[in-house]
């Protein structure tokens, strides 16, 4: 299962899962997680994934450079 971490708030990590948000425990997801990251369940516990983390921002950053090219 992959989703995208929206934010956080409290005790919760809230995940974007095929567009619909999730409140999952932060004591499953690894500490190194940060907002935007994509993040696969591995064994019970929420893993950011860099590669595809990476992939998404210059996919966003591309999107941006198009919407704002003089």
């Amino acid at each position: 299962m992959k989703g995208i971490v929206d934010r956080f708030e409290g005790d919760y990590a809230v995940i974007e899962i095929d567009g619909q948000t999730q409140d999952v425990s932060k004591s499953i997801v690894e500490v190194s997680v940060k907002v935007g990251d994509v993040v696969t369940l591995v064994e019970g516990v929420w893993k950011s994934s860099h590669t595809e983390t990476e992939q998404r921002e210059k996919k966003i950053k591309k999107l941006m450079d198009d919407v704002w090219e003089d």
